[in-house]
């Protein structure tokens, strides 16, 4: 399996416009983050996890020219605003494209993207297979099988993945106990770290520290990254052994 972190920056991606701080005008590759976002190939099966605003970017850099589903972790905009460009794959693949997320996810879609769902769709929109998944149940994308993990963000019920020994874990802020069993034996975890300040909705370092004692990978990497985080080299070096930040287009060989 090879995982690839499309994108590792927060809501508003690292620059911010118009901020004048360290990290935004650092000229470190590793300090310029995408919004967040996974893709991983196994048995010629290609799946992306979340589609935001740099979707199409992040598609045309890492030269990916076939895909065949999509996991959403959540309804927010830096998840989910790059649906359209999926229609490129449409026209490509000849397919709608399948899409596997929770029933909560759909209806606000529905809302938003609206046009998608019309039963008189304008000839170049985009056209999606939606698959409702829960915390539940295990399910199959072609031979791949996937664990969805329920998480809260902030007050909101939302969805973490394991596939094999790897699990991706975004925007999270509390796991209930009674999914903890999901995560046992990870060998590569990549989960969300805001930066070391407190936050209502997203883990700050010290608490995802905390989590990963707790869950026990071998290996963790920090992605949903903010500029308030500080910068890649300096934060590298307060991390323990076993965890690293991550950083766009990092990849991961399991």
């Amino acid at each position: 399996m090879k995982i690839t972190l499309l994108g590792t920056g927060t809501s508003q991606g690292i620059p911010v416009i118009g901020c004048p701080c360290d990290v935004c005008l650092s000229q470190n590759p590793k300090d310029k983050r995408l919004r967040v976002a996974c893709k991983i190939e196994q048995d010629n099966t290609t799946i992306v996890i979340d589609v935001g605003p740099d979707f199409r970017q992040q598609m045309l850099r890492s030269n990916t020219q076939n895909l065949d589903a999509v996991l959403l972790t959540h309804e927010h905009n830096d998840h989910t605003a790059g649906l359209d460009d999926l229609r490129s794959f449409n026209f490509r693949q000849k397919m709608d494209m399948p899409i596997f997320t929770s029933q909560q996810v759909v209806e606000d879609i529905r809302q938003r993207f609206a046009y998608t769902f019309s039963e008189n769709r304008y000839p170049g929109a985009p056209r999606f297979e939606w698959n409702i998944i829960s915390h539940q149940e295990d399910f199959f994308i072609k031979k791949i099988k996937i664990t969805p993990i329920k998480i809260w963000h902030g007050q909101l019920p939302i969805l973490g993945f394991r596939i094999g020994d790897f699990a991706y874990l975004t925007d999270v802020k509390n796991i209930p106990d009674e999914e903890f069993h999901k995560l046992q034996n990870i060998k590569v975890l990549v989960l969300s770290a805001l930066h070391f300040g407190e936050h209502h909705a997203h883990l700050n370092v010290p608490e995802a520290l905390t989590l990963i004692e707790k869950i026990k990978p071998k290996l963790t990497y920090l992605t949903h990254i903010s500029h308030a985080m500080g910068l890649h080299d300096v934060v590298t070096t307060l991390l323990p052994k076993n965890v690293a930040l991550a950083f766009d287009g990092l990849e991961i060989e399991l």
